[in-house]
Formats: C-alpha cells, structure tokens, sequence
C-alpha cells in the first residue's frame, strides 16, 4: 500500500497548501527508532552535546524568517507571537547547553567506605545516565516551543538521548524545516545527524510508543490522545515513562478585598491573559471564581469590555474551531449561564472571545460539570461566589492544573489571602498572586506540570529540572578506580559539583 501524503493545510480555510511528507509506515517507524538507538553513543561527550544545542540555536535564529513565514501559514499565530517563539525556543537550547556545561544534572553523590558505620559502607559512587531513545508528540499550539525543536527535544539532546519526534499534522512544513536545521546542526558538530529523526501520521505515533527500542516519551496535547498513548506505554512489556501534558483549566481565584481595589485592573488583565494566542495557550485562565456584589460586577464589566476589543481570531485548525463553537453553545445553554460576551464562530473560518458567567452554586451540581473541563480557545467561565467557604468548596472539586492564581489585596490584612492561597496550592504545579499564568519562563525554579490531568507524572517540561525526565541513576560500589566513569573518579578530574 502507497505511504498516504502529508499536506500542509491553511488553518482557517481548512484548504491543503501542498504535499511536504508522506506518513510512516510501522517498517518506516521501526527504521527511524533503530538508526536512533544505533547513534546513541556519539552523545556521549558533553561538550559535543553542549556545542550541538547552541549550533541548533544558531542555525534556527539564522532561518528566523522562513521559519516565523512557515510556522505562521500553517497556524495563523502570527509573525509577533512566533517571532517571540522562535526566540524562547533557541534561548531554551542554549540554557540546555549550559546547564550540560555545568554538570550538576549528572546528580554526583560518593560516599566513602566506612567499616565502623552500622551497617558497614562500601565505596558507593552515583550518578545519572541517559535513557536511550526519546519519543518525542509534537504540540499543536506551539510549533515551535513545544514541537520538533522544542522543550523536549532539547532536554532529552541535553540529558545524552536521541530523540524520534512525531510531527503534529497541524503544522507539518515547520516541522520538516525545523528537524532538517536540527540535523544540520548535529553534523556541524561532529555528530550523526540521525541523533534526531522525524516522522508523520497518526499510526506512527502509536507505533512509535509501542516499540521496544524507545526508553521514554515526551507529549503535550489533549486528555484523550495522550492517556491512549500513556496506558500504551503503561501496557508494554517493559513499561517506559510516559511524561504528558494533557489538560489544564487554570482556575483563578478573586478575593473580595481585591476586587474591591482593583476591580478594573483585575478585569483588563484576565481579559488579556484569556484571549492571547486566541485562548489557545496550555495556561489560559479558564475558570474565575469572583465574589458576587458591587465590586464583583465591576470586575465583569471590565472584563466584558476587555474581550469585546479581541477581534476575530483563527484557531489551529478546523477541528479546533468546530469543537470550540460546539462546546461554548453546550456551556451557554446550561440553566443559569449568562453570556456577558457571547463566544462562537463569527463566520465560516473564524471565532469570536466571550466569557461566561454563573453563580458558584449552580456548578456544584452534577449537572453543571461541563464547566470544570477546559474549553480549548478564547473563552473562560466565571464563577460567582457568595462566601470564602462557597469558593473553597469549588475548589475541592477541580482536577489537577499546570497553575493556580490568587488576586489578593495589595495591603498585607487581606484575611482571605492564606486560607484561599492554602486550598489553591494542591491544584496546580506553579502558585501565582496577582499575576496571569499566560507565559512560563524557562528558568531553574520553574514548574511545568500539576496534578493528573494536568500532566502524567510529578516532573516538569519547561526549566532546567526538565533534563531529568530522561536520565536514571546508577550507582558502582566498590568499582576500582580506572573502571569508573571519569566524572566519578577520585580528583574530580572533570571539575564536576558532587556531594
């Protein structure tokens, strides 16, 4: 049977641009994991690996204008947002290679022989090593961030692992462009360029989680795909660590002491926050729970108007777009909901924003569940709550979140502020106040991941900590010296931090 092509597709009117892959077959995704794990040991040297990322990063800065023009056909983002993209993405390789540069990943821990300890103590050297070959599922709603070049690969390149990413259909032509700058890279460096594979189709994708070569994987996408693919590598015979991004609601919470303050600012910056990238990042603000009464209705207002400025948008693709017209008519025609903007389709290709508005009671009937699941695009639900006690049991029944943010008052005697900021922190991996979760930044404290839904396990997919996801530790007792890995050995001759 011929290989079915692979088209790049205009978002909005859903029409093929043209052929740029054809999908794999299983033969073609048992090739591409095979040639991976085959090159595996040419990563081997950290300053090979290190040089490899910021190569990447250059040669992806270099191409910036074909890759924001193909990136933006593709997905309607625009040249702003994904020239800002390309820029995290090639700031996020180069923090990988430093964070290669300095070692302390390798999590280095000796402890000496002691005959006198009880029990008695060898010599015991640990460090971390590499997995093998990471699967790496391609995100929708970052092309670039989240895809070929993305969070994922760069972690799973820095920890020593070659990576076989499977593309996502959305935007296919950004991602052969970029893994084809990616394998340039690795043979600029020394490296074989096969460190880094591509594949398309759906099929692959499973194929891909099922072979037995692939020692972990690494998604971002919807519930539903990603707990098939989970369960799949749950149900291997050697099961592998699947980390997947999944789904997130974001809940907002709003004291009445800060409503009361800052009614306006807190309205314009939800506003903001839930319309950018067309509501279609993984934080976007989806649920807000704000105090009923005068100050709360100011709130709304300045809400509504902040979303009535966001004009029409194009979503990722057709079947993003149907699902969101479908699923804020289901929300809207829930008893009790009132629609202060009205959100669907504004004609054939776009959406327009809205929010919607409900008393906190009516949600914590069964019949109003649909609320407490997310809603991918430009809208959020706001929960009108009558008392602390009201918005706290809410709470309790929200699944897990990548974020959870608290509007406090700005003057240190807001009561509210520790008992609400006390039921937010079991919710959600990253705790703002008096910000917006819209935009993560890529640093060594930061947390990527929240309770299941939000993701499949406790690590994270943005940071430094991120390289752990693909490295296991080993620890050699009583190994002779000249056995030993040199970053182990008595001396410290590689200057590494060890404990």
């Amino acid at each position: 049977m011929a290989a079915e092509p692979v088209w790049s597709v205009d978002p909005g009117t859903g029409k093929p641009r043209g052929q740029v892959a054809v999908e794999a077959t299983a033969e073609d995704v048992d090739r591409a994991v095979r040639t991976a794990h085959e090159v595996r040991e040419s990563l081997a040297d950290r300053t090979v690996r290190a040089a490899f990322l910021r190569t990447a990063a250059d040669l992806l800065d270099g191409a910036r204008e074909q890759v924001v023009e193909t990136a933006d056909a593709e997905t309607a983002l625009g040249p702003v947002r994904l020239t800002g993209e390309l820029a995290r993405t090639t700031a996020q390789l180069r923090a990988f290679a430093d964070v290669v540069d300095e070692g302390s990943f390798l999590d280095i821990r000796i402890d000496l022989p002691d005959a006198g300890a009880t029990p008695p103590r060898p010599d015991l050297r640990r460090w971390k090593i590499p997995l093998g070959v990471v699967a790496v599922y391609a995100a929708s709603n970052f092309p670039l961030a989240f895809s070929v070049p993305g969070g994922d690969t760069a972690s799973a390149l820095a920890a020593g692992c070659p990576v076989v990413v499977k593309a996502h259909p959305d935007h296919p032509a950004t991602s052969e462009l970029c893994a084809a700058l990616l394998r340039r890279a690795a043979a600029k460096s020394g490296l074989p360029e096969d460190v880094l594979v591509l594949v398309h189709g759906f099929d692959a994708g499973v194929e891909l989680v099922r072979h037995p070569l692939v020692a972990a994987a690494g998604f971002t996408g919807s519930v539903r795909g990603g707990r098939a693919l989970f369960d799949a590598a749950a149900a291997r015979p050697v099961p592998i660590p699947f980390h997947g991004e999944l789904g997130s609601l974001n809940p907002v919470v709003l004291t009445t002491a800060a409503v009361e303050e800052r009614a306006a600012d807190i309205g314009t910056g939800l506003a903001g926050s839930m319309t950018l990238g067309a509501g279609q990042f993984c934080t976007k603000p989806g649920l807000v729970l704000a105090p009923s009464g005068e100050a709360g209705d100011r709130f709304l207002d300045a809400l509504a108007a902040g979303v009535s400025t966001a004009g029409p948008a194009v979503l990722l693709d057709r079947r993003m777009r149907d699902a969101f017209v479908a699923g804020v008519a289901e929300r809207a025609a829930l008893a009790g909901v009132d629609t202060p903007v009205a959100p669907g389709a504004a004609d054939a290709h776009t959406v327009t924003a809205g929010v919607l508005a409900v008393d906190a009671a009516r949600i914590a009937g069964e019949d109003h569940h649909l609320l407490l699941e997310e809603c991918f695009g430009p809208v959020t639900v706001v929960a009108r709550y009558t008392s602390r006690a009201e918005a706290t049991a809410l709470l309790t029944r929200l699944p897990g979140n990548l974020t959870a943010t608290l509007h406090i008052a700005e003057r240190d005697d807001d009561e509210d502020a520790a008992p609400l900021l006390a039921a937010l922190t079991p919710l959600a991996g990253r705790v703002l106040v008096n910000g917006w979760p819209t935009g993560v930044a890529v640093a060594a404290a930061q947390h990527h991941g929240g309770p299941y839904p939000a993701t499949t396990s406790t690590s994270t997919s943005v940071g430094a900590t991120a390289i752990e996801r693909w490295l296991r530790p080993v620890t050699y007792q009583s190994t002779p010296g000249h056995l030993l890995p040199p970053e182990l050995r008595d001396g410290n001759p590689l200057r590494l931090p060890r404990r």
